[in-house]
């Protein structure tokens, strides 16, 4: 019982409407018979007096108590409000007695039994006359209601119970209703989980209609559905690159070492260099993996120093210019005005702009040229830019060309296009450093890479020193 989130709302929303409404109808109840009560009080306060002022006005004019207009009036009062009077003289004799005529009615059937038990009620009143006593007048009357009071209270008690129970109907429906449209959202929610569990990694849950709370959730786990979507494929895509990036070096070596045993080759320095090349091939696939996966991991630490940009960039020109040179493509170093500082690790900067323009000399043909910049154009970033007149990519590839084993081109020779880990490892090093990269880049017509540096990062390291990487 109220294991469910919807049968605990439910049982709450019915458990407050209920006390609500029992409170309610209580004090309506206990509010109206009081002040009904006190209505009754006060008008029969009024018919008292009225009485006692027209006796004493009778007694004044008559100079006694035998007037047929006081009779009349004591006997109407009994008839009509239940309102018995015993008046007597200066004496204490009795002159007119109404509560006579309660035997004679009920003994005629004219009105109701008097209940068992039932409680009378008595007030005495002086008669006065110019501030003399003539008289004492007894009023009696039951302590409860008379027919007709006792039949309009049961009335409006009744409308109070029908006004309940049709209360407590709707608040049930109510309830039920809303506590299944707050449940709807959760319920998607929990079967779109267990679809997810269950790897169906295309189930999407829909917006329309949900509570702006619950459609937050339903976003955050779209938004997870189709990061896993899109990890799976990348992991298959993984595995079957890395497969293949195996099988190729391990296939020739295989059938080379084959041929070496059934004497087919003979063992010439060619042929074994041929060998060892296949062999190099796979230590540098696991080299870069390593590579990758120390990038990767959300341990690493950086060794963080203050560096100056001009100084890094004169130093990465200084570095590749003859690899440009013996290829024939120029390369171009638009020099700082003025001093930028930031914070990296050395080693990790020369290795992250060391891999962007490794790709750009693979891919730039002779003839043409690559220039290496310091952009200051983003607030609290130092930003380099390395912009080649090389292949470039289409716009299909840019948002993949930073995965695993990724390229755009699949044509492109293993050994010339390199095994598309380089670029992965330099987003993991970015990320490290809290950095921002962005690609711009025409099929054809060349790439632009800028690689955004923080000036300053929270876990600045304890002492600053003015460091050129020479």
């Amino acid at each position: 019982m109220l294991q469910t989130l919807r049968s605990k709302i439910l049982f709450y929303l019915l458990l407050i409407a209920m006390i609500a409404i029992l409170l309610v109808s209580f004090f309506i109840q206990y509010g109206f018979g009081q002040s009904f009560k006190s209505y009754l009080d006060r008008n029969r306060d009024k018919k008292i007096e009225r009485v006692v002022v027209e006796i004493e006005k009778d007694y004044k004019k008559n100079g006694h108590f035998s007037s047929s207009a006081v009779l009349g009036l004591l006997h109407d009062n009994a008839m009509t409000d239940q309102l018995y009077f015993q008046l007597y003289d200066r004496y204490g004799v009795l002159q007119m007695d109404s509560s006579k005529i309660r035997g004679m009615l009920n003994s005629f059937g004219l009105t109701e039994p008097e209940p068992k038990g039932e409680k009378w009620h008595s007030k005495s009143y002086t008669l006065k006359v110019d501030n003399t006593m003539v008289g004492k007048l007894v009023a009696i009357y039951p302590e409860g209601l008379i027919d007709d009071e006792y039949t309009f209270i049961q009335t409006i008690q009744l409308y109070i119970l029908a006004a309940v129970c049709l209360t407590i109907v709707l608040a049930i429906l109510f309830s039920m209703i809303f506590s299944k449209k707050l449940t709807s959202g959760l319920k998607k929610l929990s079967f779109a989980a267990n679809e997810l569990q269950q790897h169906n990694l295309d189930i999407r849950i829909p917006l329309s209609g949900l509570p702006t709370e619950v459609k937050q959730i339903a976003i955050s786990f779209n938004n997870l559905a189709e990061s896993l979507a899109k990890e799976e494929m990348l992991r298959k895509q993984f595995t079957g690159d890395l497969a293949h990036e195996l099988r190729t070096p391990l296939a020739t070596l295989r059938s080379q070492i084959e041929a070496f045993q059934d004497g087919i080759w003979e063992p010439t320095p060619q042929r074994l260099q041929t060998s060892h090349e296949e062999l190099m091939r796979l230590v540098r696939l696991v080299n870069e993996l390593e590579k990758l996966l120390a990038a990767e991991n959300p341990q690493i630490k950086l060794e963080k120093i203050e560096l100056e940009a001009g100084s890094v960039l004169e130093a990465l020109w200084e570095m590749f210019l003859p690899l440009f040179t013996e290829k024939g493509v120029e390369l171009q170093m638009e020099e700082l005005p003025q001093e930028e500082l930031f914070e990296a690790d050395k080693d990790r900067l020369i290795q992250i702009l060391s891999n962007i323009l490794n790709n750009a000399l693979k891919y730039t043909p002779k003839g043409k040229r690559v220039t290496i910049s310091v952009s200051t154009e983003k607030e609290d970033y130092v930003g380099f830019v390395i912009q080649d007149e090389g292949l470039g990519m289409s716009e299909e590839d840019l948002p993949f060309i930073f995965e695993r084993f990724y390229r755009g081109d699949k044509s492109r020779d293993r050994k010339t296009g390199g095994i598309g880990i380089g670029l992965s490892i330099v987003k993991a090093l970015m990320d490290a450093h809290k950095g921002i990269i962005k690609v711009k880049s025409k099929l054809n017509k060349g790439t632009r890479i800028t690689l955004w540096f923080p000036k300053n990062d929270e876990e600045r390291v304890s002492h600053k020193q003015r460091v050129s990487p020479h």
